[in-house]
């Protein structure tokens, strides 16, 4: 059992299990009932996605290497917060019975917060799939 993490809105792997969408706003000109069945989420979880205002201070200029820095670690300051660090440690938990999947909509992993709640994940024990 382990926690695939994807881009929403591809297709989904044989035995990947339940999609967890961790965005701040659903997809655009998709339907409700459209979600699941057009690959971007079953369960809608914005608790773990960065606020608005961490997204507007990193999407104001052109992505750096400095300015990514900056972007993770004020997501990871927000992820240290009672109620997004209980349910990283549910899910790092779950990853030990059940296979699921966590994604957000950003085409490059290396430059999206998936990538950071894949460290969070991993630190707090979960089974991810390699």
């Amino acid at each position: 059992m382990a926690i695939r993490i994807v881009r929403l809105g591809t297709p989904r792997v044989k035995d990947e299990g339940p999609r967890l969408g961790t965005v701040r706003r659903p997809p655009r000109g998709v339907r409700r009932e459209d979600y699941a069945s057009r690959d971007y989420y079953d369960q809608w979880l914005p608790l773990l996605s960065p606020s608005q205002p961490v997204v507007s201070r990193a999407m104001s200029r052109p992505w750096t290497d400095a300015r990514w820095r900056s972007f993770a670690n004020a997501y990871r300051r927000e992820m240290r917060a009672p109620a997004p660090r209980q349910m990283i440690e549910l899910l790092a938990r779950l990853s030990h019975d059940v296979n699921f999947s966590v994604g957000c909509y950003c085409e490059d992993e290396r430059r999206c917060h998936r990538s950071v709640l894949r460290g969070l994940l991993e630190q707090a024990g979960a089974r991810l799939e390699k």
